[in-house]
C-alpha cells in the first residue's frame, strides 16, 4: 500500500471524525448552557455570549481539518 492510497482512505476518515467531535462539542456546550441559563436567567447574556465564542472555537477546528483534507486531496491528483 503506497502513501496515496493510505492518504485516500484516511482522508476523509478523519473529516468525519472531526465531523463528529464537533457536533458532540457543540451539543455538550449548549446543553450545558441552556441548563445554566435554566437556573439563572438573569446571567443569561454572558452565558450566551460564551456558548457562542465556544461553538466558534470547537467549529474552527472542523474547517481546519476540511481545509488539511482539500490541500492533501490536492496532492492526489
Amino acid at each position: 500500500m503506497d502513501w496515496k492510497a493510505m492518504l485516500a482512505f484516511s482522508a476523509p476518515l478523519a473529516v468525519g471524525l472531526a465531523a463528529i467531535g464537533s457536533g458532540l462539542g457543540i451539543g455538550k456546550a449548549v446543553g450545558s448552557a441552556m441548563e445554566a441559563m435554566g437556573r439563572q436567567p438573569e446571567a443569561a447574556g454572558k452565558i450566551q455570549t460564551a456558548m457562542i465564542i465556544g461553538a466558534a472555537f470547537i467549529e474552527a477546528l472542523t474547517i481546519y481539518v476540511f481545509i488539511v483534507f482539500i490541500m492533501a486531496n490536492g496532492k492526489l491528483g
